[in-house]
């Protein structure tokens, strides 16, 4: 896992279902080949981590077991 400046311009960024209408907590995701981005929705020329597609794949279904 890595955090750094944006990778790239054109990205389709997108929030969970989850977040609803309050904008003050909420993470959004991009996928790209192998990756996926995640980054902090308030701050979108901030950091940008990335993590694995199978690690995001795995991370997702814990946490949609315990909710």
């Amino acid at each position: 896992m890595s955090a750094g400046p944006q990778i790239a311009s054109g990205l389709r960024w997108f929030k969970s279902s989850y977040s609803g209408g309050n904008t003050t907590e909420c993470v959004e995701c991009a996928h790209i080949t192998n990756v996926t981005l995640i980054r902090d929705s308030k701050t979108a020329r901030g950091p940008v981590v990335s993590v694995g597609t199978e690690a995001w794949r795995c991370f997702v279904s814990a946490v949609a077991g315990v909710m």
